[in-house]
């Protein structure tokens, strides 16, 4: 077959077809290397920037040419690291109530610690301390009108000392010039927890980027400073007051926990028995938050509990910065915490949700704090519970009587189970009115149990929250707030620990004796068809409830098993003078035995069910005929 030749015009059109393709390919190559080069030199960049500020605290500048390298690096902020007062640096600041010591580098505090108060014991020569050893850090990201991009915590400020009346003012500023600067400043208060903190720019209009907010970086690796880490990390959390007055927390037991919330008041690093907190006079737009849980093995992770992480940004106004705020660093206490008026700080303490947050706040938290005032804060404790058993007798006493009742009219009950066994509908019929002629209320038995768990809660919520109770002692007990170790095991029991508390013991034994007179006195029901024996389970309850209370609280504060302890001894008391003092059974037998012979007028409710009975027995004698 002869080939086909190509013309002079194909060649010319193939060659041209070729360049083109030739050009853009060669083209885009250069493009690529082009964007190479580029972020090849943004990393040399950031390189040398950070190479710069770590040789600003290694070696400060002495000579024109180090100043040279350091404007290249920092630009406009090389002022700062010019300055004679600018390296290693520190202020201390001391009061009754805290010691304070501020960093030139990054501006933020250094050491922070609670004067007076122990950690771990109140024999511990070490004093609280929530800021040490670079735990802390405090941050602002922000951008320059030449594209650079800063982190305070590693630029140098110039710190001075004032004061104003018995204020001291610390003030941190990063200079671009002498007047022209980013200023942190603190105002330490006598016999205060409480500082207020300013974030301001003064005449950067010109060299911070406005248009975008700068982002506020606040973290902290709260330290353990009590005698059971794991009871301690039960209780650190973070809590955080956001749109308007509502508030939220993250988890404590989650290994990670995060949230983004918008309009946020304050964040708080709550740890067991203290907390720092950021409160803001302008609302933070949005934050994002994070709680990672460090204590992954109790035997290793012994120093800290938690990692807490806050990001917000600070918008600027007028191409300035202007946030008025404060840092609190103290105890978790309500009554301190309250103090604070119009800053809604007692929501950090977790007294329960709803009805259960009210009690406390209401009646336990001013009713143990007038007690605590003139008694020993054991005693204290008796005396609470004592109150609350005499408050809680009348509910008791109604459920004894019930129960009373119920035992004295069961030969009746089990007469009507076994004339009607085969017609479940005609038994419940004439049970009901049984119950109705003798003034029988089978639910009064268990109405005032329901009605006994809000006090219940709120107390278990109480005592591990009360900071009066930190290192405390009675009797046997070093430390109301943690657990009392009266026996320390050469071994760890799973659930249990690796030692013996005795209040706890004590209370399981209270329990059993409670629930063996309280089961004893219940009728024994007939198991319905289909429905499990409960008098078999109450009798298996009177075993696992006590040992439940033995594993369960042996690290738990010792104040809370006293109190459960010296409850149940008052119940049985208590229940012991109603049945052999108040109640005579003969005598509440006749008054049954004439409420039967009164006719009553029905209630409501009564009406309703008898004709819902009828009506039911009816619907079931005529699908008997219909299936004969």
């Amino acid at each position: 077959m002869e080939e086909k030749k190509l013309d002079k015009s194909s060649l010319i059109g193939m060659g041209l077809l070729a360049g083109l393709l030739f050009w853009m390919v060669s083209g885009n190559f250069g493009k690529e290397d082009e964007k190479l080069e580029d972020e090849k030199q943004k990393t040399e960049k950031v390189d040398t920037t950070e190479m710069a500020v770590a040789e600003i605290f290694n070696a400060p500048p002495t000579d024109s040419l180090a100043t040279e390298k350091f404007k290249a690096a920092l630009g406009d902020f090389a002022y700062s690291a010019t300055l004679p007062a600018a390296y290693d640096e520190e202020v201390v600041v001391a009061t009754d109530f805290l010691t304070v010591t501020f960093s030139n580098k990054g501006g933020y505090i250094k050491t922070l610690e609670l004067n007076g108060i122990h950690a771990i014991s109140k024999n511990s020569k070490e004093i609280v301390t929530l800021i040490k050893d670079n735990n802390s850090k405090l941050n602002l990201k922000f951008q320059t009108k030449d594209n650079r991009v800063f982190n305070t915590k590693d630029l140098v400020f110039e710190p001075t000392v004032s004061k104003e009346g018995e204020n001291t003012v610390v003030s941190m500023r990063l200079k671009s010039s002498a007047n022209a600067f980013l200023e942190y400043r603190y105002v330490i208060k006598p016999n205060n927890y409480m500082l207020d903190f300013t974030i301001k720019t003064v005449g950067l209009t010109n060299v911070i980027n406005g248009s975008n907010p700068a982002d506020l970086d606040w973290q902290l690796k709260a330290y353990r400073n009590e005698k059971s880490i794991s009871y301690e990390n039960r209780y650190t959390e973070m809590v955080y007051e956001y749109d308007g007055d509502k508030d939220d927390y993250l988890s404590a037991s989650s290994a990670v926990d995060d949230a983004t919330e918008k309009d946020v008041n304050f964040i708080a690093f709550k740890q067991h028995f203290f907390t720092s907190i950021l409160l803001t006079d302008t609302t933070f737009k949005s934050a994002v938050l994070k709680s990672e849980n460090l204590v992954k093995d109790e035997a290793v992770d012994t120093t800290f509990t938690k990692n807490f992480q806050a990001s917000v940004p600070l918008e600027f106004k007028g191409g300035e910065l202007n946030y008025n705020m404060n840092l609190y660093f103290g105890p978790a206490s309500y009554d301190i915490l309250k103090s604070y008026e119009g800053k809604n700080l007692t929501k950090v303490m977790p007294l329960g949700w709803g009805i259960f947050g009210w009690i406390n706040e209401f009646i336990f938290i001013p009713v143990f704090g007038i007690l605590a005032s003139f008694l020993p804060y054991g005693i204290a404790i008796i005396a609470l519970t004592i109150l609350v058993r005499i408050v809680m007798s009348p509910i008791t006493y109604k459920s004894y009587v019930s129960q009373a009742k119920m035992k004295l009219i069961r030969p009746e009950v089990n007469e009507i189970n076994e004339k009607y066994k085969n017609d479940p509908m005609k038994k419940q019929q004439e049970t009901m009115k049984l119950y109705s002629a003798a003034g029988v209320n089978p639910m009064a038995g268990c109405l005032p149990a329901l009605a006994q768990i809000p006090v219940f809660y709120a107390l278990f919520q109480f005592f591990p929250s009360a900071f009066d109770l930190r290192q405390k002692s009675f009797l046997w007990a070093d430390d109301l707030s943690s657990y009392d170790n009266v026996i320390q095991l050469p071994f760890t029991i799973p659930f249990y620990g690796d030692h013996v508390s005795l209040f706890p013991i004590l209370a399981s034994v209270a329990i059993f004796f409670y629930m063996k007179m309280t089961t004893g006195d219940q009728p024994q029901m007939a198991p319905q068809e289909g429905m499990p024996d409960m008098s078999k389970i109450m009798k298996i309850m009177i075993y696992i409830s006590p040992l439940m209370m033995l594993f369960f609280f042996n690290n738990y504060a010792s104040g809370l098993s006293l109190y459960y302890f010296v409850s149940n001894m008052i119940t049985i008391l208590i229940m012991w003078v109603i049945k052999n003092k108040i109640v005579n059974d003969d005598k509440l037998k006749l008054k049954m035995e004439e409420n039967k012979t009164k006719e009553k007028p029905q209630g409501k409710f009564q009406r309703k069910m008898q004709q819902m009975m009828e009506q039911a027995q009816a619907a079931q004698e005529q699908q008997k005929k219909n299936k004969k």
